[in-house]
């Protein structure tokens, strides 16, 4: 008996210990019940993320006048990190790179402000009798299509006619002014937070990687920066020289062509060249423009638009890939979304940043999702 009591004791304590380690287990690793989400689950989280989505967009849009000079001021400190590192490499203190730069940089700025000033001037003195030779060489073609219903009055009544200008002078002048103050203060912020960023630059990009835990993320996160760093630097330095190029071609276009000031449509040419597909069209419609003010044939007046669209289509084309291979490709129909989404944000700062901020995107992604790999194709 006494044999048969203990071997149940033993058969009790066994049990219970099962039953205690079983529930201990249970306790570290409880259940996933697996729950099947229903439609109405999926178009519910859906409309959580449309929501937010909509509410960041609203709030970077709202914020434009504070995020636009930040924004901007960081991309361009990300393009000048190469210099910054060089000068660093030197015994130079950050601080003092930060403001040797942004010296630099906002002299560059004054020299294209100061080279552009009188042309300008010139050429907003010159246009009311411009618009007047636009017209009338324009209005016979126009003539031509009955169904527009346009007319040498059509260019003389309206809101914008040259007499409802002078009339309204003050209002465009007080328009301006409040234009210019906010501008002026964005300025000051842009600057700003170029000083301190590239001042800041390392200590910044050492407190973003320490602050991932593990020692993958921090790798990750280290060559994404250094992705980031090397894709706008060679992007830039790069588009630079070839769209230098393109300005310096379009200036004998320009003179050849009998343009007035063709150093001015070179430097046109150079800027426009960094905003793909718009300020190619501009430049393109513009110097159809100023072709048909100068000259009486249709085919010799158009000449400096098509060659500066030829020149740079091949440049663009041709030239551009095979200096930059694949390194750097984005799909041309991003550039595009990127670029009228930012531009409607934004206005022209936006659309300079586009491609910049499509390229920080796709080089984030491109680390991230390594199988993809997916290539920017960085179009003009």
């Amino acid at each position: 008996m006494n044999g048969r009591a203990k071997g149940s004791e033993t058969r009790r304590e066994a049990m219970e210990n099962a039953a205690w380690a079983t529930e201990r287990a249970r306790r570290k690793t409880p259940h996933r019940i697996k729950v099947r989400k229903t439609a109405l689950d999926l178009t519910l989280i859906w409309a959580v993320i449309g929501i937010f989505l909509i509410l960041a967009v609203a709030a970077v849009y709202l914020a434009s006048s504070v995020l636009m000079p930040i924004t901007l001021a960081i991309v361009i400190g990300l393009i000048l990190g190469v210099a910054a590192d060089r000068l660093g490499a030197l015994g130079i203190p950050p601080m003092a790179t930060a403001v040797i730069l942004t010296s630099l940089f906002a002299l560059l700025l004054f020299f294209i402000a100061n080279t552009l000033a009188a042309p300008l001037a010139e050429l907003a003195g010159a246009a009311p009798g411009m618009i007047e030779r636009t017209i009338e060489r324009v209005l016979p073609y126009l003539e031509r299509f009955e169904w527009l219903n346009i007319s040498a009055a059509t260019f003389r009544s309206g809101p914008l006619t040259p007499e409802a200008l002078i009339e309204n002078m003050g209002t465009v002048l007080s328009t301006l002014a409040n234009r210019v103050t906010p501008a002026l203060v964005q300025g000051m912020i842009f600057f700003g937070a170029l000083v301190f960023f590239l001042g800041s630059r390392l200590a910044l990009r050492r407190a973003l990687i320490i602050a991932f835990n593990d020692r993958a993320r921090r790798l990750s996160a280290i060559r994404i920066l250094n992705s980031i760093e090397q894709a706008l630097g060679f992007y830039f330095a790069t588009a630079t020289l070839l769209y230098a190029a393109t300005g310096v071609i379009m200036t004998l276009i320009a003179w050849i062509g009998g343009l007035p000031m063709p150093a001015l449509w070179g430097l046109f040419a150079f800027l426009s060249s960094f905003v793909p597909y718009l300020g190619i069209a501009i430049m393109t419609l513009s110097l159809a423009i100023a072709g048909l003010l100068i000259h009486d044939g249709l085919l010799l007046a158009l000449a400096p638009a098509i060659g500066f669209f030829t020149v740079h289509s091949i440049i663009e084309n041709l030239v551009t890939p095979a200096v930059m291979g694949r390194r750097l490709e984005i799909n041309p129909f991003m550039i595009f979304v990127a670029i009228i989404f930012w531009t409607w944000m934004w206005g022209a700062i936006g659309a300079v940043l586009a491609v910049p901020l499509s390229l920080i995107a796709l080089t984030i992604a491109s680390e991230l999702l390594p199988q993809s790999r997916v290539r920017p194709n960085l179009p003009g």
